[in-house]
């Protein structure tokens, strides 16, 4: 089974974070059941990582900008493996409020520890629903990203 880390995050999210369990799994359960779901060791180990460095982050201080809001540019290797379509969907994300530039930079830096050649936008409406998730503060948001998310008949316009 050819799987990817994101592939593993979303089982581990789908699992054990969606419905808000009332204990937290421990690392050995989770890495048992994804074991038995037919996930790599090396896949396994990279979600965790991943996972990891989400958690290090999880509490942002609130930037004071002097700016209405700041121009981002990227750099090669971001422009290598996000097209243009997540690009326009992050900054619409931002002009709507759901994305901060923190937040926007944390969901960057999560995309980029994915490893992957090409990132799509799926890719980047799942990083972007466990950076939410993962922040406090960010109920409202989390929950407009997961209508978007789960109601393909959505659309988005920037």
């Amino acid at each position: 089974m050819k799987e990817n880390v994101l592939d593993v995050l979303m089982f581990l999210f789908e699992k054990y974070y969606y419905d808000e369990p009332e204990e937290e799994p421990d690392r050995d359960s989770m890495e048992e059941n994804l074991h038995q779901a037919g996930f790599t060791n090396s896949e396994i180990n990279k979600a965790f990582q991943w996972l990891d460095g989400l958690a290090e982050q999880r509490h942002q201080p609130e930037l004071k900008l002097q700016a209405d809001r700041p121009i981002r540019v990227y750099v090669e290797p971001e422009l290598d493996r996000i097209d243009t379509d997540c690009r326009d969907f992050m900054l619409y994300l931002e002009n709507i409020g759901i994305l901060d530039a923190a937040r926007r930079e944390l969901v960057l830096d999560r995309l980029m520890a994915l490893e992957s050649s090409e990132i799509n936008l799926e890719d980047v409406k799942w990083v972007v629903l466990m950076v939410l998730f993962n922040q406090p503060g960010q109920e409202a948001n989390y929950a407009w990203m997961e209508d978007l998310l789960f109601d393909s008949e959505q659309e988005y316009h920037h």
